[in-house]
């Protein structure tokens, strides 16, 4: 695996855009929410963007991933159309769910292999889990990547799922994405240990903790949790260490956190520490300022796409609502 410094001024460039784009798609539904434009509420994962930068770029094509009430970032770092993950924030039927599933309920199989995200904390431990069964059984060479927080490791489907999956050696890698803060509770206030990952050593499973404003560390981390997968070794366990900078949901003034992790969180931003490396490296800041630029366009674009795209019918409420129709149910 090549070195931090060896990686190419285009990879890292690449790792800058996904990240920029995650951050102005969640400011710009954070504004819309604000506004009164959207309906229910948005959890953002702003401050979060290396480390789901990182994994996903370490994520092939044929790779199935579940995700979580705070999964716009994931929908953008899997290559996702802004467009239509915004246009279901604002529960519009050009939506990638039709506007019906809204913020907590993306999912899209055709284009992403996506399982959905989940309102459900810890209920995507279990369908990550079911998938990566179905890939061991019908040999398709893919490894699902379940993605979610610091407060489902606490979630007793957790243990029972990487358990089955340990011992069936399912294609799978876990994704923990720890901002330690489950809603408004401090995860070393419920949790005996500094780190989650290693609790994958009571199954005899391999694990990692890294730092997760450094999207190359999450990658270097990941590409070997997947070869491991991939290669019928069974599941691995990544704990990306990361900052929530808004609180639980959008408007949650969050005054329940240290002043002290705010100033540690912006210390250690994953894109301007990402964009020191990128000038240090020679690129130019106008190219930097011309990637965020970019990003706030098309998230601009996306904004006017939902405004402009129609409700559902509401004699359409019952559709869409089970489908069996697909080669990896067992309702068939």
């Amino acid at each position: 695996m090549a070195n931090k410094n060896e990686y190419s001024k285009e990879m890292l460039l690449g790792f800058y855009r996904t990240m920029c784009r995650i951050r102005s798609f969640e400011e710009h539904a954070a504004e819309c929410f604000t506004k009164g434009m959207l309906a229910g509420n948005i959890h953002l994962s702003i401050g979060q963007e290396a480390a789901e930068a990182g994994a996903f770029a370490a994520i092939q094509p044929q790779d199935y991933f579940t995700s979580t009430h705070r999964g716009h970032g994931h929908v953008i770092a899997r290559g996702g159309d802004p467009k239509l993950a915004m246009a279901e924030l604002f529960g519009k039927k050009t939506g990638y769910c039709k506007g019906k599933g809204g913020s907590m309920h993306i999912a899209d199989m055709a284009q992403m292999n996506h399982l959905g995200a989940n309102g459900i904390v810890g209920a995507g431990q279990c369908i990550s889990a079911g998938s990566a069964l179905a890939s061991k059984i019908m040999g398709d060479n893919a490894v699902t990547v379940g993605c979610f927080g610091d407060g489902s490791t606490n979630e007793g489907t957790f243990h029972e799922s990487l358990n089955m999956a340990a011992t069936w050696k399912l294609p799978m890698v876990w994704f923990i994405e720890n901002n330690c803060y489950g809603v408004s509770t401090e995860i070393h206030r419920v949790t005996n240990t500094p780190d989650l990952a290693p609790r994958a050593a009571a199954y005899d499973v391999p694990f990692a903790v890294v730092d997760g404003t450094d999207p190359v560390a999450v990658y270097e981390v990941m590409m070997e949790a997947m070869e491991h997968a991939r290669s019928g070794k069974g599941p691995y366990v990544v704990e990306a260490k990361v900052y929530r900078y808004q609180g639980h949901y959008c408007g949650d003034p969050a005054v329940y956190r240290p002043a002290e992790y705010m100033e540690n969180a912006l210390a250690n931003d994953g894109i301007e520490k990402l964009g020191k490396k990128l000038l240090d490296m020679g690129v130019e800041q106008a190219e930097l300022d011309a990637i965020k630029a970019e990003a706030l366009a098309e998230m601009d674009e996306a904004v006017q796409f939902s405004v402009d795209s129609e409700y559902p019918d509401p004699a359409t409420v019952l559709d869409d609502m089970y489908a069996n129709d697909n080669e990896r149910c067992v309702a068939r």
